[in-house]
């Protein structure tokens, strides 16, 4: 049997259903074999990094794992950025490259040589870094041990990518199946005592629970809602899991974080207890004032990997390495018939107080005199989009707006790459939630500056006929640097818009180009009806969205200048823009 087909029948028999695919000379044992075989369908794509990201939103939304094959040299150098987006947000990802053959590989010689072969690149080498494991497969005979190492490690523990390098000599080679050895997984740690966990959230008077992208991850989404049934608590999501909880649900107090809203922040830094689960408490979640990231709570972190309980940015008074879905359901056993303290259903309302008066959307947002605002977008967006809908989100104003003014529906998906947070994720992570789910309906919210990375993927939507409604926010380049430039450096802004060397096309006219027969909206007036009518029609859906290309992110945690001169970071109940002294003193505990 021809390896090629070997690995191809293997990925098939652990689960693999699809691949994202850019063929190559380099891969072409590969190619052939993944397209022969009939328990694999095969999506051809225009850009490896589209590939990869598109793979990453596959196994996001599903917790199924695609493949990636790609070609040697530039083929497997451009994967590698959706790769490390992967890597960061700890989704499961199988890369399998082609290689020239060995004979032609410069590593084959004790020289220092940069290339042998043609278009060949030592890609191992540079996806080591950012892989759980990733190797050359150089013994034919191992082939059965590496590809079911990489397929467990992909998705267990703290999930990742991994990569197999697969020389063409090794890609046609003859083998026989029965002879090969496989991979015998180790052993799970034990799940600690979490008694002493429970007695604490039992005696706790403002206990929280903040949930991070950890708890689909792994698996455990259901037993977290049993948690939260049983102990009513509070719960603040963290950035990216805004979709565990659903806005009208009675626990859900709001979105802590530098970019969340004042509500969820209020809940966490008010608190005197915190349960973090799945959330590794990144700069972005705490800001660069960690000290001061709920002051004076005892903070119990359950993480799975043990590195990110041990950074130096954290505090944690109570750290648990451990696997949340073995995690969860034994401290909901423990917590037994729980019945929440009146200390605790009163911090609750509290917690729903603070909800209640500070909604991130503000009366000054329905102005439309410099464009539509993107707020006013995401909140009417927000109210179109039904319960089975995923959406997608590019980074900075596609991500941030959209992550704080959204109100999450049941059962409804949202998420954006974090980690990484490359412009040009959004098609490409809009083409993997349609394959993976493709009995619902992808909202695609792009940026015109991520746009630019990814366009070609148009092409792919199109050709597939997705169920993908993109909306291509408009705000005349690049905000997030735009409002940097303008607080730092105001005399100079550069590379930020058309002013300043950054241009932009007729977005319409490219979508017209590709098949879309594209909607463009100006103004708040006719906004409404357009989302309705880009989300009603059937098929792949384009329209673009002007926006206001002056308005900044609020909340939002900023430095804040004394009297005398000096700057402080704000903690992260203080967000601008800053409300009066006497007013933030209303929304502390400590003065209740």
């Amino acid at each position: 049997m021809r390896l090629a087909d070997y690995i191809a029948s293997l990925v098939a028999a652990h689960g693999v259903t699809d691949f994202f695919t850019v063929t190559g000379g380099g891969a072409m044992h590969l190619n052939d074999a993944f397209a022969r075989n009939k328990q694999l369908r095969g999506i051809c794509l225009h850009h490896e990094q589209a590939c990869t990201m598109a793979a990453e939103a596959y196994c996001r939304l599903s917790g199924r794992l695609a493949l990636v094959n790609v070609t040697t040299g530039p083929g497997g150098i451009n994967a590698l950025n959706g790769v490390h987006g992967a890597w960061t947000d700890s989704i499961g990802m199988l890369v399998i490259s082609g290689q020239v053959k060995q004979e032609t590989m410069a590593t084959s010689y004790d020289l220092p040589l940069r290339q042998l072969g043609d278009q060949e690149a030592d890609i191992v080498s540079m996806a080591r870094g950012i892989t759980k494991f990733a190797t050359v497969l150089r013994n034919k005979e191992d082939v059965r041990y590496v590809v079911e190492k990489a397929i467990h490690l992909a998705l267990t523990g703290r999930p990742g990518p991994v990569w197999i390098d697969v020389p063409m000599d090794i890609q046609g080679a003859q083998i026989e199946p029965d002879t090969l050895r496989g991979y015998v997984p180790e052993a799970h740690d034990a799940l600690p005592n979490i008694a002493e966990i429970a007695e604490i959230l039992r005696n706790a008077r403002r206990p929280v629970i903040m949930p991070g992208t950890g708890v689909r991850i792994a698996g455990a989404y259901d037993a977290f809602l049993k948690l939260v049934e049983l102990t009513g608590f509070p719960v603040a999501t963290a950035f990216n899991a805004h979709d565990l909880l659903p806005e009208g649900h009675s626990s859900y107090v709001g979105r802590p974080g530098t970019v969340g809203d004042r509500a969820g922040n209020f809940a966490v830094q008010n608190a005197d207890v915190v349960l973090i689960l799945g959330c590794r408490l990144n700069i972005r979640q705490i800001s660069y004032n960690w000290e001061n990231f709920a002051p004076d709570a005892l903070k119990i972190m359950v993480d799975i990997d043990q590195a990110e309980l041990s950074k130096p940015t954290l505090d944690i008074q109570k750290a648990v390495c451990a696997d949340l879905k073995d995690f969860i359901p034994a401290l909901v056993q423990a917590l037994g018939n729980f019945v929440p303290s009146e200390d605790q259903n009163r911090y609750l309302a509290w917690c729903q107080e603070r909800h209640r008066l500070h909604p991130v959307m503000r009366p000054e947002y329905e102005d439309d005199t410099q464009g539509v605002n993107p707020y006013f977008f995401a909140d009417n967006l927000s109210d179109a989009a039904s319960g089975n809908d995923v959406i997608v989100t590019a980074n900075a104003t596609a991500c941030v707006t959209t992550f704080q003014t959204a109100k999450i529906k049941p059962g409804q998906r949202m998420f954006s790459n974090s980690g990484s947070a490359s412009m040009g994720y959004d098609l490409p992570a809009a083409i993997g939630a349609a394959i993976a789910a493709p009995e619902r309906r992808v909202i695609c919210l792009s940026g015109d500056g991520s746009f630019m990375m990814n366009m070609q993927e148009l092409q792919s939507i199109i050709a597939m006929g997705l169920n993908i409604k993109i909306f291509l926010l408009n705000n005349d380049g690049y905000s997030s640097i735009k409002q940097t430039q303008r607080a730092f450096f105001p005399d100079n802004m550069f590379g930020c818009d058309a002013s300043n060397g950054v241009t932009f096309p007729n977005f319409c006219r490219v979508a017209a180009a590709f098949g879309f027969e594209p909607r463009r909206v100006t103004a708040h007036a006719a906004l409404s009806q357009t989302i309705a009518e880009t989300l009603a029609s059937p098929g792949p859906q384009f329209c673009e969205v002007v926006l206001n290309p002056m308005q900044v992110f609020a909340p939002k945690l900023s430095s804040r200048k004394l009297d005398d001169g000096r700057m402080v970071s704000s903690p992260l109940h203080d967000m601008a823009p800053f409300l009066s002294r006497e007013e933030l003193a209303k929304n502390m505990w400590s003065n209740t």
